[in-house]
């Protein structure tokens, strides 16, 4: 029996709601520890919360950064990223929308069900969720919080400035989509909606020499789930490039194929050369949630076929059902250390939820089950 621990997050008032009205605690998206900071995101925000350290389980002092103001969104400053994934490397923050479509929702109980019936037709593309983007990531020793920049100095080398850079996109696309587009894998899944097993990114990881690890909450392809391998490089103009990456069939990105037991991605996590992962359903259901190592991850010369002998089940994870159907979703999953992950979950239960303004996380060991 795995244990957990509640952990509570509190938000400030101030900084919590979007646009249309929604909490920042009721959409969280991915979670990332930096020494006594929580970064987490929300997928409908065009913005980054950062917590602190406040108690032996606590996480407070909510500060937010609108990255409208560290980067060069394609879109209005209002129009959601769909931020699924953030990483930490080379004294960078690492962040990564969905890149996916979205299908229109239909409402059961509108008065004219043909119309209803036919936004179930109608797909939307949002230029900002094809974000690919790092921003500077710097400890401020007279606070003990780290800080994010659009432009500040390396901290070890003077030679060296630090600057906010995105891989170059269009309203429809982005560098990465457009070679996925020839790819014989994920292409004819490229133009379907993340919901409906199409393209859709939901799990980041960086490695300590550079190299990103991206996962999919979708395609899953005949039960196997997928992750990339991706070599960004600032160009001489100072914008993100993926540079070619040594093994890599397709040249330019490698393709790492898991028995996830018909999951998708979630969130990725570096913990030493092995990955940890959140997988869960690819498709809007309520189903099995659970947290995978993939030993040596880092490690892998080419593109690889991930075995189920070749991973570690370390634990489920609960999810709401019946009543609850549709919440309590685990999507984030912060390294507090090598051995206990922080897991944040969308649409938490009112259970969740003990006063306004505050949501609880699961703070669990991880450990490999017994055999």
């Amino acid at each position: 029996m795995v244990r957990r621990q509640p952990y509570t997050l509190h938000f400030n008032p101030k900084h919590s709601l979007n646009a249309s009205g929604k909490h920042v605690r009721d959409g969280l998206s991915s979670a990332l520890c930096t020494g006594d900071n929580l970064w987490l995101s929300c997928d409908e925000r065009t913005s980054i919360e950062r917590l602190r350290r406040t108690g032996p389980r606590e996480f407070g002092e909510h500060c937010s950064y609108q990255l409208s103001e560290l980067l060069d969104l394609p879109s209005a400053k209002t129009e959601e990223i769909d931020i699924e994934g953030l990483a930490e490397g080379q004294h960078y923050l690492w962040i990564v929308g969905s890149h996916s479509l979205a299908r229109k929702k239909p409402d059961a109980d509108g008065e004219d069900q043909a119309k209803e019936i036919a936004r179930l037709t109608q797909l939307k593309s949002e230029a900002n969720r094809y974000l690919l983007a790092r921003v500077p990531l710097l400890l401020n020793p007279a606070t003990g919080n780290y800080e994010l920049f659009r432009e500040a100095p390396h901290p070890t080398d003077p030679t060296q400035t630090l600057r906010a850079a995105q891989l170059r996109s269009s309203d429809n696309s982005n560098d990465l989509r457009d070679l996925l587009a020839k790819d014989c894998h994920l292409k004819p899944f490229l133009n379907i909606p993340g919901k409906d097993n199409g393209f859709d990114i939901e799990g980041l990881a960086a490695a300590p020499d550079g190299r990103l690890f991206v996962g999919l909450r979708g395609p899953v392809l005949r039960g196997w789930a997928m992750v990339l391998e991706l070599l960004p490089r600032e160009d001489k103009h100072g914008r993100l490039r993926l540079s070619e990456l040594p093994g890599a069939t397709e040249v330019y990105y490698k393709k790492h194929f898991l028995a996830l037991g018909g999951m998708g991605v979630r969130e990725l996590r570096q913990c030493g050369p092995d990955l940890l992962l959140l997988a869960g359903p690819t498709m809007d259901l309520d189903g099995t949630i659970a947290v995978y190592r993939w030993p040596e991850a880092l490690r892998c010369s080419q593109d690889s076929l991930v075995g189920p002998d070749k991973l570690e089940r370390l634990f489920d994870v609960p999810h709401g059902f019946g009543p609850t159907a549709g919440q309590d979703k685990a999507e984030g999953m912060a390294l507090l250390d090598p051995e206990h992950v922080l897991l944040v979950f969308d649409s938490p239960t009112d259970a969740r939820k003990p006063a306004a303004d505050h949501v609880l996380a699961d703070h669990v060991k991880v450990q490999a089950q017994a055999t």
